[in-house]
């Protein structure tokens, strides 16, 4: 008994049997919808929502400081907003005898916090870059006034600086009758008191800029400066120092940006009077102080914000000029 054998042909296998249903054709994976309904709406209030906030209270809030600047306006009322142009700036520069004062704190806010807690933190970084023991805990203590709120700050040193039970008092022998220190009632005194807590603070940021910029140095340079028979002061000097251009103008936007965005502190210890006034001081009591003159303290806001540009611009020009050359 034979048994036939049949081979089918690759154009007969083709062919389905009669009856048969079509095939259906495969879909390419590329033509595949990889986002269902659900997920498009998730991701489109994942990036709405952010998106309207930021234009709402950043964006809208900027150009309406910008518009009422040159106005008049006691915020009650949209039909109480008087045009008076170019007003509020010549009275902010020829007549306010506290402008030039706030324009002055500020510079020395700046020229302070670059002099001291800078150079402060960047060697703090070196020493911390040499891996000794226990660095771990030593970030963490000169980190830790960095994510303390500016509040916090202002009434930890309020009470350092009490006249009465304050630290440095009671050290100095100042807390008796008749040789009482005042830190923060004397115009004298209290400006350089606030700066001192400020660069407290400032101090755990820039160590913080400069290590990461460390960590980023190629330890090559430090075995080549080695073997050419350089010290460890010449090899920071000639060496690393140079490497950390792109983290020094970091550390110089930051710190021109904290001298003029200084507000906490000096509002938690004296609200800016007798000596300590600042530009965001002027601003906060002409708007949302008694007088209520928006659009005067509209008008120092505009002031501050183009004093910004003049050190923001730069600094992004600069940037994507090198983003560009890589």
């Amino acid at each position: 008994m034979t048994t036939e054998t049949t081979k089918e042909t690759p154009e007969a296998a083709a062919v389905p049997p009669s009856g048969a249903a079509p095939a259906k054709k495969k879909v390419p994976q590329g033509h595949r919808r990889l986002l269902t309904r659900r997920d498009r709406f998730t991701l489109a209030l994942m990036a709405g929502l952010p998106t309207i906030l930021h234009i709402a209270l950043v964006w809208v809030t900027a150009f309406a400081s910008i518009a009422l600047a040159f106005t008049t306006w006691d915020g009650i009322g949209f039909d109480s907003i008087q045009w008076v142009g170019l007003q509020n700036f010549k009275e902010l520069f020829e007549q306010n005898p506290q402008f030039w004062p706030a324009v002055e704190h500020n510079v020395i806010w700046f020229v302070v916090l670059i002099a001291i807690p800078t150079p402060l933190g960047l060697f703090l970084a070196v020493q911390l870059d040499k891996k000794i023991k226990f660095s771990r805990v030593y970030q963490t203590a000169f980190f830790l006034p960095v994510v303390m709120s500016m509040a916090v700050i202002g009434f930890v040193w309020q009470l350092i600086y009490n006249p009465d039970t304050g630290l440095i008092n009671s050290i100095i022998g100042a807390n008796e009758p008749g040789k009482y220190i005042d830190w923060i009632g004397d115009p004298d005194l209290n400006l350089w008191a606030i700066l001192i807590a400020a660069s407290w603070r400032h101090t755990g940021y820039m160590m913080i800029l400069y290590l990461a910029g460390l960590k980023g140095v190629d330890p090559s340079l430090r075995e080549a400066s080695s073997l050419d028979g350089a010290n460890e002061w010449q090899t920071f000097k000639n060496v690393i120092f140079p490497t950390l251009r792109p983290t020094n103008t970091v550390v110089l936007v930051v710190t021109i940006i904290e001298a003029l965005r200084a507000f906490d502190l000096v509002f938690v210890f004296n609200k800016g009077a007798e000596g300590t006034e600042l530009l965001s001081i002027l601003v906060t009591n002409n708007i949302i102080g008694e007088s209520s003159r928006i659009g005067y303290g509209s008008a120092i806001a505009v002031v501050l914000l183009l004093i910004s540009l003049v050190v923001i611009i730069p600094y992004l020009v600069s940037t994507f000029r090198k983003e560009r050359r890589a």
